[in-house]
């Protein structure tokens, strides 16, 4: 409940913009609106864990609402549906489990790693 009482940084209209990004990374990529959402998050204040796990919590039901678009359309291929979300369960508890015990300095460093090395591996 800190963070609903700390001053923000940004107000309102950053955090509308910034969902706007969020929303339309994850519809247009099929993800990747957290890698929007976490800046944004710490550049409005909220502390590094805090935003990781706030951006999971935007992300969740924005992912469900664009696979649910996908599937609508026949965008989805049956046969990795099934695989990747069992993946995908295992692989988030396993994070939020890592994510307790990882200091906010180490967390940051690593996710702004992750970002550089996709923005490389894009741009060749």
């Amino acid at each position: 409940m800190e963070i609903l009482t700390k001053k923000r940084k940004y107000g309102g209209i950053f955090s509308a913009a910034a969902g706007v990004a969020v929303g339309a990374a994850n519809g247009l990529f099929g993800g990747g609106g957290g890698m929007i959402a976490v800046p944004a998050l710490t550049l409005a204040g909220v502390p590094a864990k805090k935003a990781h796990a706030t951006a999971v919590a935007i992300i969740a039901p924005l992912a469900a609402i664009s696979g649910a678009v996908y599937l609508a359309k026949g965008a989805v291929s049956p046969s990795v549906l099934l695989p990747a979300c069992a993946g995908i369960i295992v692989g988030g508890i396993a994070g939020s489990l890592l994510l307790k015990k990882t200091s906010s300095s180490r967390l940051s460093a690593l996710f702004y790693a992750l970002m550089i090395a996709a923005g490389l591996k894009l741009s060749l």
